[in-house]
């Protein structure tokens, strides 16, 4: 598509808005740009960036319905992070008490990767550069 410049965030629903909010901030590393209450929609909305970048539209609405997180279900499959150290960075999870997949290596790349899942069971990935 012509103009089409690149992702300009992501959108995520979290059943528990500061408990999700804890997990990107504090355990991965987001930081607030920007917090409001939407008084008519019961709903937070709090704009996450990582290393000044805005990224994640982290909101809350009652009582959201739970969406399917099969690997190989229709749909936004997980969100990817690049690392540096993937074991530093697992450490750091595990740390956290986030259990992250054994350590994989992508076939194509031969790269290191794995997968752990935020508080809502959105999966996550981390993947070595």
């Amino acid at each position: 598509m012509q103009g089409l410049q690149g992702i300009h965030h992501i959108a995520i629903i979290a059943k528990d808005y500061e408990c999700s909010k804890q997990f990107y901030c504090h355990v991965l590393g987001f930081s607030l740009l920007a917090e409001v209450y939407r008084e008519e929609r019961d709903s937070w909305k709090g704009d996450l960036a990582l290393n000044g970048q805005y990224m994640i539209e982290l909101f809350s609405f009652p009582a959201p319905r739970a969406r399917a997180s099969y690997p190989e279900a229709c749909g936004l499959r997980h969100l990817a992070f690049s690392v540096d150290d993937i074991a530093l960075a697992i450490q750091h999870l595990e740390h956290h008490k986030v259990a992250c997949e054994p350590i994989r290596i992508d076939p194509f790349t031969g790269k290191a990767f794995t997968f752990f899942n935020d508080p809502d069971g959105l999966p996550l990935e981390l993947y070595q550069q």
